[in-house]
């Protein structure tokens, strides 16, 4: 059980030391090649802007979901507090991070639970691997549910990070059918994440064939889980190093697996992975998503209380406030439906993987 405390603590003191190195090298979220059309006559005022947004049937001041990060060591505790403090103030959902290590560890369940301690009222999301799901059984969900009284759950899809991890899992063999006996018998919604590098139409569409509600497509661009485990394996495993060094640049960019996901009738789309500052959160809302998740930004600032994740928050809240305003949307609805201009490497890969099958250009 110490090992994946120890694994939890790298992967905490790593997002921190590595800083953006711990983000792609070369391949980024795609938004740059998003262009939202600039309104200069969008008559409205800035005070009118809402930005209210539903999730899961329930209603959000913001459209900003605090992803999954940590749990299971002394750490994570004062973290997940300052961000659960954080989003019941500003109703915001949160996700906790991967609950295996408090689910065979009593010690560690406060890590968790100190989410739901710190805000009763907030809407607070559970988190599993879906290898770890296929292996343990039901059980595993049920315990992760009871853990936090949590209001949904998230089943995490992690293949290249299990290739690479020292103590990783690669038996995916029965992942989809787990997920469906979860999603018909745990009575709460399923949430259905990668955790950067993408998640593409073919596997949403499976994905809400068997009663998945929300697709987190967590896409390359952002925090990259190969470079992290790759440090975590020098100097002990050549060849998993050698396999983190040749796949730094896996994936699918965000803005294209929201472009991937978007549309598949009965989902909702979280779009994450690399998301910064609230132009980005504009462009992928734009582009299909419901809503978008937040995680390694928020990190530090959680260190140091929940004033400032707050003002992190915030930050972003004002930014996508005024491109909604320099696009003429007043609610998120409206955004969703503003006009935009593709180029570049996301423009051909709409070409191909989008538009080809879809009866709808935008």
């Amino acid at each position: 059980m110490g090992d994946i405390e120890e694994r939890k603590r790298d992967h905490i003191s790593l997002c921190l030391d590595l800083g953006d190195e711990a983000e792609f090298s070369e391949k980024t979220t795609w938004l740059e090649h998003v262009e939202l059309i600039h309104n200069a006559l969008p008559e409205l005022n800035l005070d009118e802007i809402s930005l209210e947004a539903n999730l899961l049937g329930r209603r959000f001041k913001y459209p900003i979901l605090i992803e999954g990060m940590t749990g299971g060591t002394r750490e994570a505790y004062e973290i997940n507090r300052s961000l659960a403090e954080a989003a019941e103030r500003l109703n915001l959902p949160m996700e906790v991070g991967s609950q295996r290590a408090g689910i065979e560890n009593p010690a560690l369940v406060e890590t968790y639970r100190v989410a739901r301690e710190a805000a009763p009222h907030c809407f607070l999301i559970g988190n599993l691997s879906g290898v770890e799901l296929a292996s343990r059984g039901f059980h595993y969900a049920e315990k992760a549910v009871e853990m936090i009284e949590a209001d949904a759950l998230a089943i995490h899809l992690n293949a290249l990070q299990e290739v690479i991890q020292p103590e990783g899992s690669t038996t995916f063999r029965g992942v989809l059918r787990a997920i469906r006996e979860v999603c018909e018998k745990l009575g709460i919604p399923v949430v259905v994440k990668e955790v950067g590098f993408g998640i593409s139409r073919e596997v949403a569409e499976k994905l809400a064939g068997v009663g998945v509600k929300v697709i987190d497509v967590a896409g390359s661009g952002g925090t990259n889980w190969a470079r992290i485990e790759g440090e975590r394996v020098k100097g002990i495993d050549t060849v998993k190093a050698r396999i983190a060094e040749l796949y730094l640049n896996w994936g699918i960019p965000t803005a294209a697996s929201v472009l991937e996901v978007s549309g598949i009738s009965g989902l909702e789309v979280i779009a994450s992975g690399g998301i910064r500052n609230g132009l980005q959160a504009a462009k992928v809302i734009a582009l299909g998503a419901d809503f978008i998740g937040i995680a390694r930004p928020l990190l530090r600032p959680a260190l140091m209380g929940p004033e400032n994740v707050e003002k992190m928050v915030m930050r972003i809240v004002e930014e996508l406030k005024a491109a909604m305003f320099l696009t003429g949307s007043r609610t998120i609805v409206e955004l969703k439906k503003c006009k935009y201009i593709l180029s570049g490497p996301l423009y051909e890969w709409a070409l191909q993987r989008v538009w080809k099958t879809s009866r709808v250009r935008r």
